[in-house]
């Protein structure tokens, strides 16, 4: 007697889905198979501890002056890896010294701040112009923008102070804001991101949704360009914070950035290098915290732009 029809089925289905979910299993098995194997070996970790530990040894170095006096110092200019008992009490001197210090703090975190956010808007905004959008000159205006990377900074600093001056803005924090507010770098970064990793499908998409183009930079190129903004505005943000030359120039010890403040440290006969690495150690806290923050998206953005489908 054979089977109703609905029971043949039935099997086929079951059949069908039990091959189904036996291939799953072997590609989850192959997978973590792969995973498995292609995961470092001690060779890989040992150098990235060696390359961590030379990178942070600087900072640590700083640390171990800072914490220690003048006299072990002058003694001794090569100190111990074991640090002193003495930074707190340095660093209470640079804070409560005469170079401005949370005044410095303050200016170096609306400038770099500003400017982060800044460069961040607008280099998105001319990356997604050069990338996906087509207007006559587009090529020769981006290499353009690109080449004015190859002309010195210090070419510039005459011709912008003289600006500066007529603008009234010496000594002013405007002075070091307005004209880091968007970067020849950042535009070709962004450019350079956004040809690959945003699809002409969803502009396209955005516009048929009745979506304005400020609407589809907004709600698609933005959330597209998240991980390489992200490292962009750190970068951007360090680099400001960091900043020396400039700022020197045109704040002087007036208004000083935290570079600048810290410069004055050693502006007397007598260098106290304890004093002074402390105030260096304090400066480069913030941007460890910064990094602490942000680093998942740093290296989520390395991997978006390193992984390609």
């Amino acid at each position: 007697m054979s089977a109703p029809p609905s029971s043949h089925l039935a099997g086929g289905i079951a059949g069908a889905g039990a091959a189904r979910a036996a291939k799953r299993r072997d590609e989850r098995i192959r997978r973590r198979k792969s995973q498995v194997g292609n995961r470092p070996g001690w060779v890989t970790y040992a150098i990235l501890g060696v390359v961590l530990a030379l990178s942070a040894y600087p900072l640590y170095y700083s640390f171990l002056l800072g914490s220690s006096d003048p006299v072990t110092i002058a003694q001794n200019p090569i100190p111990s890896l074991i640090p002193e008992g003495n930074f707190i009490d340095n660093a209470v001197r640079v804070i409560s010294s005469d170079i401005k210090f949370w005044q410095a703090v303050l200016n170096s975190v609306i400038a770099a701040t500003i400017m982060a956010v800044s460069v961040v808007f607008f280099s998105t905004l001319a990356g997604f112009a050069f990338a996906k959008l087509r207007f006559r000159g587009r090529a020769p205006l981006l290499v353009f923008v690109v080449a004015t990377m190859a002309v010195p900074t210090q070419l510039s600093v005459v011709p912008l102070f003289i600006l500066m001056a007529e603008l009234g803005w010496t000594g002013r924090l405007e002075a070091i804001i307005v004209p880091g507010l968007v970067t020849a770098f950042g535009v070709f970064w962004m450019t350079q991101y956004l040809e690959q990793a945003l699809p002409y499908e969803l502009i396209e998409a955005a516009r048929v949704d009745g979506c304005s183009m400020i609407r589809t930079f907004w709600h698609v190129v933005l959330p597209a360009a998240r991980p390489a903004a992200t490292m962009l505005g750190l970068f951007t943000f360090i680099g400001s914070w960091t900043a020396f030359f400039w700022p020197f120039i045109i704040l002087g010890s007036t208004n000083p950035t935290l570079p600048v403040a810290i410069q004055l440290l050693q502006a007397s006969y007598f260098k106290d290098y304890s004093l002074i690495l402390a105030g260096v150690t304090l400066a480069a806290l913030p941007l460890v915290v910064v990094f602490m923050f942000a680093g998942r998206q740093l290296v989520a953005g390395v991997m978006q732009g390193a992984v390609k489908g």
